[in-house]
């Protein structure tokens, strides 16, 4: 019977410490997810430039969108945190796909080889970009469902372990497609 006094508490030990390790882990998880999507945007900003610098001679009339494209990419790489960037990066995306919508407009651009392959470099990473975030809200999800539910919340709230953010559209206006009008040729017009 004395055996039982000295087998419970060790029970009890390795349970906290069972929960504890799973945390870590989920909390590592995330980090390392958000990592990958971080290793993916550093991909987008690097391909960026040639791709300004490759529609610019053509899309003389599309100062304003290429210049939107230019400052997104700088708000990105300086953003600071998970949440700002983010916002920056979703920022930067739509205006992406303003760019690629006017450079429907301009066909000797369209068959230009090295948009081609740009526009698929960058299609590419899009796609990795997209993946990448979808892992990391699911390793969120499985994170902060850990942080929320018995008994390991009793162990997340003694030993400070907080939620995480998951990776999100802000406007509804950046869920929409971009929409192109070629009423004239002189004026396309974008809207979301």
């Amino acid at each position: 019977m004395g055996w039982l006094f000295l087998i419970i508490p060790a029970v009890a030990v390795f349970w906290v410490v069972g929960m504890y390790n799973g945390l870590v882990r989920g909390r590592n998880q995330v980090d390392n997810a958000w990592s990958q999507i971080d290793v993916q945007l550093k991909r987008r900003h690097e391909l960026i430039p040639n791709l300004v610098e490759t529609v610019k001679g053509y899309m003389e009339h599309e100062k304003d969108v290429l210049e939107s494209v230019v400052k997104a990419r700088q708000m990105a790489i300086s953003a600071g945190g998970m949440e700002d960037t983010m916002q920056a990066e979703n920022m930067l995306s739509g205006a992406l796909k303003s760019l690629f919508a006017v450079s429907e407009a301009y066909p000797d651009l369209k068959a230009n080889t090295n948009m081609q392959t740009l526009q698929e470099e960058l299609s590419s990473t899009e796609n990795k970009i997209a993946f990448a975030r979808q892992h990391h809200n699911d390793s969120v999800t499985s994170y902060n469902n850990k942080l929320e539910t018995f008994p390991s919340n009793l162990i997340a709230n003694s030993f400070n372990f907080r939620p995480k953010f998951l990776f999100e559209v802000d406007s509804l206006a950046e869920r929409e497609p971009v929409k192109v009008s070629f009423e004239d040729p002189e004026d396309i017009k974008l809207t979301h």
